[in-house]
């Protein structure tokens, strides 16, 4: 499991997943969002820009990555 710990409020989905290096870009990031492969806290989340806090873990296929 990858961590991400926060320096500010939140971060974005499209950021938390360039960060944890489970995409390579932005693009890509939003390529893998907008098939349905990415899960926040359980639920596909289709929002690029999705705000993430404390707590909240993204799974993108056998990956999870935990915001702290």
């Amino acid at each position: 499991m990858e961590i991400i710990k926060l320096r500010e409020d939140y971060i974005k989905l499209g950021q938390a997943l360039k960060a944890a290096g489970a995409a390579s870009s932005g693009v890509e990031a939003k390529m893998m969002i907008q098939d349905g492969l990415v899960k926040v806290n359980g639920a596909v989340e289709m929002q690029r820009g999705k705000k993430l806090k404390a707590g909240d873990v993204i799974t993108c296929g056998d990956e999870e990555i935990q915001i702290q």
